[in-house]
C-alpha cells in the first residue's frame, strides 16, 4: 500500500517541474559520482568523466574548477580539472578511501583513508600531499569550518568526531557523539556553532561545537546516508540508502519536519548554493531526485548516465 502511495505522491509532486526552468533547478553545476559506471556525471548538461575507477565521495572547489574523487575500488583519489574533465593528479592515499573536502580558499584537500584510520591533507595548487595525518579509528568524512582552520572527521569506529588544526596539521582533540552509533558523515550549521552527524543506524546527532554538549538525537531512516544544512540554515536534510525517504530537520528546534517519499536507496544530498532546491543520488533506482525546499515535495527524477549514483557535490554549497 506505501508503493502505491508513494507512487501517486512522486507523479503528483512532478507536476510543477514543468514549470520550473531549468535554469532555476540548476543555478550552478551538480557533480554526481557514478560508483558502478567508475564516473563523474555533470547535471543539467549531462556530461560524464569516465576513467575515475569507482568514483565514491566528491567534493567541488569554491571557485568550482576542481574537483576530487575518491575511489571504492582502489586506494586513489583523483583531482579532476572541470573545466576539461581531465585528470590532472592521482594520490594514493592508502586502503578504502571514504570522504573527501575541499577548504574554503582552496588550497587544500582532504582525503580519508578508513583502511589506515588516517586523513591526507592533499596541497591542490602543487597538486602533491602535505601531510598525513592518524585521526582515529576507521574515519569516514571530513568537514572544514566555515574560515578554513579547522576540520572535523567522523570516526565510525567510535562515538566521536576527530578535530584537526588546519594551520598546525595536527589532531588537537575528538568531540563525543554519544548515542550515535557509527558516526558516517557530517554538515555544520549555518553560524558554525553545531555538528550535524549522521549515523550508519538511523539517527542524527546535533552536537555543539564550542561545548561539546549533544543537543539533540534525531531518529530518521534506515541506514546510512549524506546529511546537509542547505544554505541559509533553516532545514537539514539527510537520506536513508535503507529506506525510501528523505528526512526534514528544522535546524533550531532539531524536530523532525517530514519524511519525504522519495523511492529506494537516497545517499548523497546536497542542496543548491541559493538553498531552493536539494539534489538526491537514488543509488536503487539509478536517478537524482530534485525536491523543492519551499514545498518540500519531489518536482524531478532525472535517469543518471551510468548505474549507483553515490555522492552530489554543488558549486557554492560544498
Amino acid at each position: 500500500m506505501r508503493a502505491f502511495f508513494t507512487t501517486i505522491s512522486i507523479a503528483l509532486a512532478l507536476v510543477p517541474s514543468a514549470r520550473a526552468a531549468e535554469s532555476e533547478v540548476f543555478p550552478a553545476p551538480v557533480y554526481v559520482t557514478l560508483q558502478a559506471a567508475n564516473a563523474v556525471e555533470v547535471l543539467p548538461a549531462g556530461a560524464t568523466w569516465e576513467g575515475l575507477d569507482g568514483a565514491h565521495y566528491n567534493a567541488i572547489s569554491p571557485d568550482g574548477t576542481r574537483l576530487l574523487v575518491s575511489s571504492k575500488n582502489t586506494n586513489n583519489v583523483y583531482v579532476v580539472d572541470t573545466g576539461t574533465g581531465k585528470t590532472l593528479a592521482t594520490f594514493d592515499i592508502g586502503a578504502t578511501p571514504q570522504g573527501v573536502a575541499i577548504g574554503p580558499r582552496g588550497q587544500w584537500g582532504l582525503a580519508v583513508s578508513a583502511g589506515t584510520d588516517a586523513l591526507a591533507v592533499i596541497d591542490l595548487e602543487n597538486l602533491k600531499i602535505a601531510k598525513t595525518i592518524k585521526v582515529g579509528k576507521i574515519p569516514h568524512n571530513a568537514r572544514f569550518s566555515g574560515d578554513g582552520r579547522l576540520a572535523y572527521i567522523t570516526l565510525q569506529g567510535g562515538q566521536s568526531v576527530a578535530v584537526v588544526n588546519m594551520q598546525t596539521l595536527a589532531k588537537v582533540k575528538e568531540i563525543p557523539v554519544p548515542g550515535l552509533h557509527g558516526p558516517h558523515n557530517l554538515d555544520i550549521s549555518a553560524d558554525g556553532s553545531v555538528l550535524w552527524i549522521r549515523g550508519v543506524a538511523g539517527k542524527v546527532a546535533a552536537v555543539n561545537i564550542e561545548t561539546g554538549e549533544q543537543l539533540a538525537l534525531i531518529e530518521v531512516g534506515s541506514g546510512h546516508a549524506g546529511i546537509d544544512v542547505i544554505p541559509g540554515g533553516r532545514y537539514v536534510f539527510t537520506g536513508a540508502i535503507a529506506d525510501d525517504i528523505v528526512s526534514v530537520i528544522d535546524s533550531k528546534s532539531f524536530e523532525l519536519i517530514k519524511h519525504i517519499d522519495v523511492g529506494p536507496g537516497s545517499h548523497g544530498v546536497r542542496a543548491s548554493r541559493d538553498g531552493r532546491w536539494v539534489y538526491v543520488g537514488m543509488t536503487s533506482t539509478d536517478e537524482v531526485t530534485v525536491i523543492d525546499t519551499q514545498s518540500l515535495e519531489v518536482v524531478r527524477q532525472i535517469p543518471t548516465q551510468g548505474q549507483l549514483p553515490f555522492w552530489i557535490s554543488v558549486v557554492g554549497n560544498n
